[in-house]
């Protein structure tokens, strides 16, 4: 519940110019364990936007929390302007399991808005929407690929929506997809409550990426100076390009095998190109693996015993590709690993 003096969440009022943490309760373990999620509340001393940013939907991408973590620890949040609120892990316990589901292997993005009395899933939903999304105007889903996969790092958000289409461009990545809806997704939920959401995909499960990470970082710094939340941060690294794929596609496995994979993500492929080579133990049998049309690899499979029918190579096609690679180079250049 928000008004000018109080903002609410699980019971705790937050007032203008205070930081909080909360923890609302998700249930127990068998043993009567008491699991969390935990909250942090940023609320500046003048009212603004109100951004959540939350990870681990899926409790085995881990790459958000650090995402999150790292975000306020910053500097640029001393001067805030609105409400912040991070949720680092939403599914505790499938983040705690190394799972992607909640124990009765739900998917709880697929579970949205939720319901007070139906699976824990639904339920954990329902208790994010309630405490979370309704206390928003804004926000930012942090998300890498899927289990044996990788992304390069992009953003995915129904660009119809003008403001979506404001916030994607902000978050200052080569590549946005226009996805669609899923239905129960979080993004649905958003939708129907006419808040803006973006989706961050970047890196693979249960692994820190550090250009993803990073990524991630800057990213909602840049999207939360765009709202007018903070001053945007000074940076020697420009502003990379952003481009809007007209498609995308997954290239399949022909045949079963060992893969080895000939392109990395972000690479440029033209027609007919070589993406891996699929082999039997021996090494006698080698099967191409080649692109359909041109486009830019934005996910491949990371796991090399392949069979036919399997995705191997996630292709997002644009009107025009050489300039989307020279943005992806700018971009790689611009992220590079330092040592911290």
């Amino acid at each position: 519940m928000f008004d000018e003096k109080n903002f609410i969440i699980g019971g705790e009022v937050i007032r203008p110019g205070e930081t909080k943490d909360v923890n609302l309760f998700v249930s127990k373990l068998y043993d009567f364990t008491e699991i969390d999620m935990p909250v942090r509340v940023i609320r500046g001393k003048e009212d603004g936007p109100r951004l959540f940013i939350c990870a681990a939907i899926h409790g085995d991408e881990v790459n958000g929390v650090e995402i999150i973590k790292r975000v306020l620890k910053h500097s640029a949040l001393k001067n805030i302007k609105g409400t912040l609120i991070a949720v680092p892990v939403v599914n505790v316990i499938g983040f705690n399991n190394l799972t992607r589901y909640l124990p009765d292997r739900r998917d709880m993005n697929r579970c949205f808005p939720g319901s007070e009395d139906g699976p824990l899933a639904s339920r954990l939903a329902y208790l994010f929407v309630k405490q979370i999304l309704d206390n928003s105007t804004h926000g930012i889903d942090l998300h890498t690929a899927s289990q044996h996969r990788t992304n390069l790092s992009q953003v995915r958000a129904c660009l119809d929506d003008k403001e979506n289409s404001r916030l994607a461009h902000e978050f200052d990545v080569p590549v946005i997809l226009d996805a669609d809806i899923i239905e129960g997704s979080l993004r649905e939920a958003a939708q129907n409550r006419k808040i803006p959401l973006i989706v961050f995909e970047g890196g693979e499960v249960l692994r820190y990426n550090e250009v993803a990470i990073r990524t991630g970082v800057s990213g909602i710094l840049s999207v939360m100076a765009g709202l007018g939340m903070i001053n945007r941060v000074k940076t020697k690294a420009k502003s990379v390009k952003s481009f809007v794929a007209k498609g995308r596609h997954w290239v399949r496995a022909p045949h079963s095998g060992i893969l080895i994979v000939k392109k990395s993500l972000g690479s440029v492929v033209k027609n007919d190109t070589l993406l891996g080579i699929i082999s039997d133990p021996l090494g006698k049998d080698n099967i191409e693996v080649r692109s359909h049309k041109k486009g830019v690899v934005i996910g491949h499979t990371q796991l090399p015993l392949v069979n036919r029918g399997d995705a191997l190579f996630h292709i997002a096609t644009f009107e025009k590709t050489n300039p989307v690679g020279k943005s992806i180079e700018e971009f790689d250049d611009k992220f590079d690993y330092e040592e911290r």
